[in-house]
């Protein structure tokens, strides 16, 4: 990676550093199977449940201060299972669900073997930071989950902040906690709304989009710096002034 000034990194961790997607995909398939195995569902009926319990997560708001995220998320499945079957609410068979969804996705998220050999080598010469919205204790336990604490010189979570990306000041946090400036900083992340617009509002020195589809967005507005479709490829970036 062209250094040029650079003296910090700051990398998202969903769906940049590890394939959350993938996984929640290899949990969700697990949940259906026990429902069908199980409970016998019919594959209708349990996949019905796991697509409304995913547009429940799309559009979750969670306040710690009124209800704590698993008592939230078990409360997802008891609602897609009542509106997919009716009758009583099933609380017992919604915990069951998301314990096996959950402990199934964090089984699968792992930092693979070139990710990690990439953040060696890029730590060699600059500092790492992870930086990831989300809640505290679901993105915590994604941390621990795919154990890359080692590879970073400090980790930051959105939940636990003020304000979460594209909020320039949480990436100013970020900055004082390294000792370095804006612009001497690069975010690498897969969302333009948060990790590109965020890096943009923060005046961070460049931002990396990846998109591993390779494909222009409708909508090109944030603008990234640069574009790349696999995280391995940011060494190569050259940062130009």
């Amino acid at each position: 990676m062209g250094l040029h000034g650079v003296k910090a990194v700051f990398f998202d961790l969903d769906n940049t550093l590890i394939d959350t997607a993938a996984a929640g995909r290899r949990a969700i398939e697990e949940v259906i199977s026990a429902l069908q195995s199980k409970h016998h569902y019919g594959e209708g009926e349990a996949r019905a449940v796991c697509d409304k319990v995913q547009a429940k997560l799309l559009k979750e708001c969670h306040d710690p201060a009124k209800m704590c995220i698993t008592d939230l998320r078990i409360s997802h499945w008891e609602e897609a299972i009542q509106e997919t079957i009716g009758g009583e609410a099933n609380r017992d068979l919604a915990a069951e669900c998301y314990y096996l969804w959950k402990t199934t996705r964090l089984q699968h998220l792992t930092l693979a073997e070139d990710t990690r050999a990439m953040l060696t080598e890029l730590r060699k010469g600059l500092r790492l930071l992870l930086l990831t919205n989300g809640e505290r204790q679901t993105q915590r336990e994604k941390i621990e989950a795919c154990a890359c604490q080692p590879y970073f010189d400090a980790i930051v979570v959105g939940g636990e902040q003020k304000e979460e990306k594209p909020a320039a000041s949480i990436f100013h946090y970020c900055c004082d906690l390294l000792g370095v400036q804006p612009a001497e900083c690069v975010m690498v992340g897969d969302s333009l709304d948060t990790d590109i617009q965020g890096g943009l509002n923060a005046g961070l020195k460049a931002t990396v989009w990846l998109n591993k589809a390779m494909t222009a967005p409708v909508d090109t507005s944030p603008v990234p710096h640069y574009i790349i479709s696999s995280v391995l490829d940011l060494p190569a970036i050259n940062i130009t002034s």
